[in-house]
């Protein structure tokens, strides 16, 4: 097996430092850390990108991920994204749309139209819609429930 290089973060006094050498004991799952300078300071938190225990001033810590994520999809949050995307397109007049409006008989678009504002919905909620489901998309309300439907979004 190559031999890699672990980083492991070590968080002391509200700040990440980057401890000054790191080895990796062959033939045991055990991620040793050497400290000359830094001893004294041990802290509470240490992140490894591999499943091994560390050891660190004679105690082990586990390895832990932590993960951002956006805050939850309501079906209003939905709605006020589709008609905040469609107000900034340029060939719709902000004072004639709503939820229900239909995008041809009440907007005057065409079909070429309807494509672009279909991908940029795509766009603003990162997943692909495709086309047959896109050509169904006529009015807001329709945007705003297929996205709900996909996003497992429910009232």
């Amino acid at each position: 097996m190559a031999s890699r290089a672990l980083w492991c973060c070590v968080r002391s006094a509200g700040s990440f430092r980057v401890p000054p050498a790191a080895a990796l004991i062959r033939g045991s799952a055990l991620l040793r850390l050497t400290e000359s300078r830094r001893e004294a300071s041990s802290a509470s938190l240490c992140r490894v990108r591999s499943p091994l225990t560390a050891q660190l001033s004679g105690q082990f810590l586990q390895s832990c991920r932590q993960y951002g994520d956006l805050p939850p999809l309501t079906v209003e949050s939905i709605t006020e994204r589709v008609l905040y995307v469609l107000k900034l397109y340029d060939k719709i007049d902000p004072e004639k749309l709503g939820v229900d409006s239909h995008f041809m008989k009440d907007l005057g678009l065409d079909s070429l139209d309807q494509v672009e504002i279909i991908m940029a919905m795509e766009d603003e909620f990162g997943f692909e819609i495709p086309d047959a489901d896109g050509e169904k998309l006529m009015s807001p309300k329709e945007i705003v429930d297929y996205v709900a439907d996909k996003k497992d979004v429910y009232e």
